[in-house]
């Protein structure tokens, strides 16, 4: 593939780049699509291994079948072999009817399978024999189902440390990983970070309707030396923030706000509180918080700086105050004080409370659906449940 065809390959599906290892990884998955082989693509969360079995899809002889992703870390572990491989009426309780699995509505198709490494033993044993012989039995059936469907799988956690510590089958990791393709994390690809936020603070700016926010050298620096543990989603996260924030200061009709080292690295959270690698967990019981919950901390205080915010617009539109108990911020003041407030009675709020706070505004923008609130709060639909059944407690 030249220069030129490498080049097209990215604007067809909006990757933002110039890194060697990424420039291989997408080479490397176009020349293997033409063929059946299984992949395994490997790399930290946000990496952005999503856009690899699209590519392959899109460039295969089975482009014109179905290409459906799943997520093995959200699926219920009670009724992931029936979400895999479909179930039969009266199965188990719930069981109204029969039921396609994905691997039978993948069908001449090609299925995605991420976070490979979260599959059960059970399920593994199952997805051995399909990959091998293309067969599965339905939950509930006795009756043997072919399919023809193109496996790709990717993970975020150490495959052959899983095989070592018995939590994966060593079978079934060598007939996934004929082909390997791995992702970058985001620190190995430092001439790229300024040209990813650069990009994201400008879709943010239409988005929200403000000033895109421009680095000057420091700033640039700054951001390039962080080893960015949540990789690309982070890095979105952050030029949102940064963006939303930072820009209010604008005047009408000022297209571009440039900040300083200063300012960004207050948007970087400090790398010893960091997970490396980044990967989805609870908190550490003796305090640090994992990167999800820090960017749920990050929603939470978006959506505390918009009230502000509208609480200023009512100062200066004349608005009638706004209930005894809320203080309005000085407009006076430096605009980085602005978005803090004082109550009658101040209540300390914990990092807990924000990220429970965050979940629980992202469910009620979205009618209560986990899967659109854990997408917006960039967190698996897992770790909603999870915290919600610990509040149940």
């Amino acid at each position: 593939m030249d220069s030129q065809e490498l080049q097209l390959l990215k604007n067809r599906y909006d990757i933002i780049g110039n890194d060697p290892a990424l420039s291989r990884a997408l080479e490397t998955a176009v020349a293997i699509a033409p063929t059946d082989l299984t992949v395994l693509i490997e790399g930290e969360s946000g990496t952005g291994k999503e856009i690899i079995p699209q590519i392959i899809h899109q460039h295969s002889r089975r482009k014109n079948g179905k290409y459906l992703a799943v997520n093995c870390g959200a699926l219920p572990e009670g009724t992931i072999n029936a979400e895999l491989f479909g179930h039969e009426k009266g199965a188990f309780t719930g069981a109204v009817g029969d039921r396609k699995g994905y691997f039978e509505e993948a069908n001449g198709g090609t299925l995605f399978l991420d976070e490979i490494g979260e599959l059960p033993k059970e399920t593994q044993a199952m997805l051995l024999r399909v990959l091998q012989n293309g067969e599965f039995i339905k939950v509930g059936s006795s009756k043997v189902e072919k399919t023809d469907v193109r496996v790709i799988c990717a993970t975020n956690v150490n495959l052959s440390y899983a095989v070592a510590t018995g939590k994966f089958r060593q079978d079934l990791y060598y007939r996934i990983n004929s082909i390997q393709i791995k992702m970058p994390p985001l620190r190995e690809r430092k001439s790229d970070i300024y040209l990813l936020f650069r990009k994201f603070s400008s879709d943010f700016a239409q988005k929200y309707g403000c000033a895109r926010v421009s680095l000057d050298v420091n700033a640039i620096s700054a951001l390039s030396s962080y080893r960015w543990p949540g990789n690309i989603r982070q890095l979105k996260n952050v030029a949102e923030t940064v963006t939303a924030i930072e820009s209010r200061p604008a005047r009408p009709g000022v297209e571009k706000v440039e900040i300083g080292s200063a300012a960004i690295s207050r948007y970087l959270p400090d790398e010893q509180d960091s997970l490396l690698p980044a990967q989805a967990g609870p908190a550490s019981p003796h305090g640090s918080m994992s990167d999800q919950d820090k960017q749920m901390i990050i929603k939470a205080l978006l959506d505390l700086k918009g009230e502000v915010d509208e609480l200023r617009a009512m100062v200066h539109s004349g608005t009638p105050a706004p209930p005894q108990n809320i203080i309005q911020p000085h407009i006076d003041e430096p605009e980085e004080q602005v978005g803090t407030f004082e109550e009658t009675e101040p209540r300390e709020v914990s990092m807990k409370q924000l990220g429970d706070e965050a979940i629980e505004r992202a469910l009620a923008r979205h009618g209560g659906k986990v899967g659109p609130a854990a997408k917006e709060l960039g967190i698996s639909e897992r770790t909603i449940y999870r915290k919600l059944a610990a509040r149940k407690k």
